[in-house]
């Protein structure tokens, strides 16, 4: 047991992209602590420039929510896009990297987290980003996938007025 939860120790400080939060809205009213909300961030494919994720999730409210042990539910809904020119490294144009974890956030005390995997679609020249939660006894099937077809980048100017 002791093994087990240094293991789980370890796996929550290896922490592979980190993210800013954009917004926020409540969706339930709590009378203690704060309210349970979506939550916007986005992060950056640190092995891919030029790809930027957002990730909206839910968040726990209340009094565990406030201390930090309240348990998030497993929805969130996942966009990438291209922002930037993208150069793959071979290694992910190979298909070597693929599954590699690009995010992750603990979304309960211990046990939980909410993960960003890569994976590359070499025929289609594309980015597939999944997201999943699981849990060290039983993960969850919920989960939200988002491509992005890589394009030359081509810098357009600012018109000015």
């Amino acid at each position: 047991m002791r093994k087990l939860l240094m293991a789980v120790m370890l796996c929550a400080l290896v922490v592979p992209a980190v993210a800013d939060e954009v917004g926020a809205v409540s969706t339930k009213f709590k009378w203690m602590g704060p309210n349970d909300k979506i939550v916007i961030e986005v992060f950056q494919d640190d092995s891919i420039p030029g790809i930027a994720c957002y990730l909206s999730r839910a968040k726990t409210g209340g009094i565990s929510g406030a201390v930090g042990v309240a348990e998030d539910t497993s929805d969130a809904s996942l966009q990438c896009l291209q922002i930037g020119p993208v150069d793959l490294p071979d290694d992910v144009r190979s298909g070597k990297r693929n599954g590699e974890d690009v995010f992750k956030k603990r979304t309960s005390l211990l046990f939980k987290t909410l993960q960003v995997v890569r994976f590359y679609d070499a025929p289609r020249n594309a980015l597939v980003y999944l997201s999943y939660s699981d849990r060290i006894i039983e993960g969850s099937p919920k989960n939200s996938v988002t491509a992005v077809a890589i394009q030359p980048w081509v810098k357009t100017a600012v018109p000015t007025p």
